[in-house]
């Protein structure tokens, strides 16, 4: 059976033996609710209050008791959005942008339904922000809360946070800001206290850093205002009903703890990146869509001209690599990426984009082995393609535009 080459971590990652250890006694020795007022309920309360400090500590909140746990960044994003209008009726409007992951945009266009109104902000060709446009969106007085990604999903391209928060804030300070860092954090240093002093709200989740699917965590700073989402219990300091998550809560935790220690080798994951892109790229008519942006170090979005994503992951698959043509939880669709559509990547690539997301635990001999296999890859698909000439191993020039 051929061994698995997993570059596919922005869906999701390896749970290691430490992490599955350190959850493991909450199943079974320590099972007891931490709500309970008997002794033996002690155990996982004191679990629950140390993760909480574990993970304040690991993005440098100001307080523990700024940490809300949920079940996902999904959760997350939407308790943000949705806790911050319930607390703020009068204010309808939303600043978004145009690439967010689909919990994000999705929740958006259903706010839209019940009369909100909302700017979504374009990007150039490389994925980066369009900044002029983002300060005209502003309406002080007017708008509730912004929400923007830390970090793209799809091609890693990187947001300034730091200056759109202090923006936002500068323009009116009672205007919210809340961004998904679902992808940067564990990959990127995060400091509430600093660089993200102006930041209301930051959602991530837990499988996206090495810990189990089913857990995640929201930042939300003293003092926003955000009304519950989820109500119907005196939980997590009444900000969310529902007995929590010990066992998963506290293997988070413990992925923040490997994660703050593996921070500073992030070179050698970005290294493995610039490996497989300068491999890749010897590919005729191959791009890197966001090259040229600030990007997160692990991950690659690659565009193949004149062929089909799926045929490629499908061939991938059959060599035991697993990758992605975008978010993994728009996978099923046959529709281009919303992501590569605002980046106006040409009609000759973006079916043909897919993405490549490296962890610290991905070694430099399966680089090579994707590096070794795509030509073929690419060079079968091509011979199967209407816009590919075969016999002379061009593109057929039928008005078709390639950027390169």
């Amino acid at each position: 059976m051929t061994k698995t080459i997993y570059l596919d971590n922005n869906a999701t990652t390896w749970v290691p033996p430490q992490v599955v250890d350190a959850m493991l006694p909450y199943f079974s020795q320590f099972y007891f609710n931490p709500s309970s007022m008997y002794d033996s309920a002690k155990a996982p309360a004191a679990a629950l209050k140390q993760a909480r400090d574990t993970i304040a500590h690991f993005i440098d909140a100001p307080q523990s008791s700024e940490i809300l746990f949920t079940s996902c960044a999904t959760e997350s994003n939407s308790s943000a959005i949705r806790g911050a209008a319930m607390a703020n009726p009068r204010r309808k409007h939303i600043v978004t942008t145009q690439v967010e992951h689909p919990a994000v945009l999705e929740l958006c266009h259903e706010m839209q339904r019940q009369g909100y109104s909302v700017d979504y902000i374009p990007v150039d060709t490389k994925g980066q922000l369009d900044l002029r446009a983002f300060v005209r969106a502003l309406r002080p007085k007017e708008t509730l809360i912004v929400s923007i990604m830390h970090a793209n999903n799809e091609t890693g391209v990187i947001f300034d946070i730091e200056r759109l928060a202090n923006i936002t804030k500068r323009s009116d300070p009672q205007i919210l800001f809340h961004t998904d860092a679902t992808q940067s954090v564990g990959k990127l240093p995060i400091s509430m206290r600093t660089t993200f002093k102006d930041v209301d709200f930051l959602s991530f989740s837990g499988h996206k850093i090495h810990a189990p699917k089913g857990v995640g965590a929201l930042y939300i700073r003293k003092g926003a205002a955000c009304r519950p989402y989820l109500v119907g219990g005196h939980q997590e300091l009444g900000r969310r009903g529902g007995t929590e998550n010990i066992p998963y809560i506290v293997a988070m935790a413990k992925a923040c703890e490997l994660a703050q220690s593996y921070l500073g080798a992030e070179g050698r994951v970005a290294e493995l990146r610039d490996r497989l892109e300068a491999g890749l790229k010897r590919i005729p008519h191959v791009v890197v869509n966001g090259e040229g942006a600030e990007r997160l170090p692990n991950t690659t979005n690659i565009a193949c001209h004149y062929i089909e994503g799926e045929g490629i992951l499908y061939q991938l698959d059959m060599a035991g690599i697993c990758a992605s043509s975008g978010s993994a939880c728009t996978s099923g669709s046959l529709e281009p990426s919303h992501v590569l559509r605002a980046m106006k990547v040409p009609f000759t690539a973006i079916h043909g984009s897919i993405r490549f997301s490296l962890s610290r635990y991905t070694t430099q001999a399966e680089v090579d082995h994707v590096i070794e296999l795509m030509p073929q890859i690419v060079a079968r698909l091509r011979k199967l393609s209407p816009y590919w000439d075969s016999q002379n191993d061009v593109p057929k020039n039928e008005g078709l535009i390639i950027e390169t």
